[in-house]
C-alpha cells in the first residue's frame, strides 16, 4: 500500500465518506484549515505548550470534517469533481484514464511537498516570510493538483 492510499484510508476509509467529503461544505472548509493550523503552530510564541490544544483540535478538525457533511444532492461541481478525482486516483492506479495525468499529477505533489517544506522550515525558524510563502506555494500545488483531478475525474467518465 503506497502512502497516498494509506493516508485516505485513515481520512477518507471508505465510499461513503468521499461521497460525504464531496459536499462543497466540506471541502472548503477542510482547505480553508491551513491557515489555523500555521497560527496554531506559531502560537507557541505565545502559548508555550499549549499551543498543542488548538492543533490537536484541528487535527481532530480534518479527520472529522469528511463525515459531519451530509452527501451533496448533485455532484456536478468543480469541488466535487475534485474529490471524486482524487478518489479515482487513489483507489484505481490502473485506470486506462489515469495514464496522461500521471506525470503532471506526480509533479504537482512534488510541488505541495517542496512547499511544505519551506512551509515546516518557516513555522519552526518563526520565518514570517518562509512561513508565508511555504503556505502560499502549497495552496498554490493543490489547487492546481485538484484542477488536475477534476479533469482526471471527467476522462474517467
Amino acid at each position: 500500500m503506497d502512502m497516498k492510499k494509506g493516508l485516505s484510508k485513515i481520512f477518507l476509509p471508505d465510499e461513503e465518506s468521499w461521497l460525504h467529503h464531496a459536499n462543497p461544505w466540506s471541502i472548503w472548509t477542510r482547505f480553508a484549515t491551513l491557515p489555523f493550523i500555521v497560527l496554531a503552530v506559531w502560537s507557541r510564541v505565545w502559548l508555550g505548550w499549549y499551543c498543542l490544544i488548538p492543533i490537536v483540535i484541528l487535527v481532530v478538525w480534518v479527520v472529522v470534517n469528511p463525515r459531519l457533511f451530509a452527501k451533496p444532492t448533485s455532484f456536478d461541481n468543480w469541488g466535487a469533481k475534485a474529490v471524486l478525482g482524487e478518489r479515482v486516483y487513489i483507489t484505481d492506479k490502473d485506470a486506462a484514464s489515469l495514464e496522461k495525468h500521471k506525470l503532471p499529477i506526480l509533479i504537482l505533489n512534488g510541488l505541495q511537498t517542496i512547499g511544505g517544506l519551506i512551509l515546516i522550515y518557516g513555522l519552526w525558524d518563526l520565518n514570517i516570510y518562509l512561513t508565508l510563502h511555504g503556505m502560499s506555494f502549497v495552496y498554490l500545488a493543490k489547487m492546481w493538483f485538484l484542477d488536475r483531478m477534476v479533469w482526471l475525474y471527467e476522462d474517467s467518465q
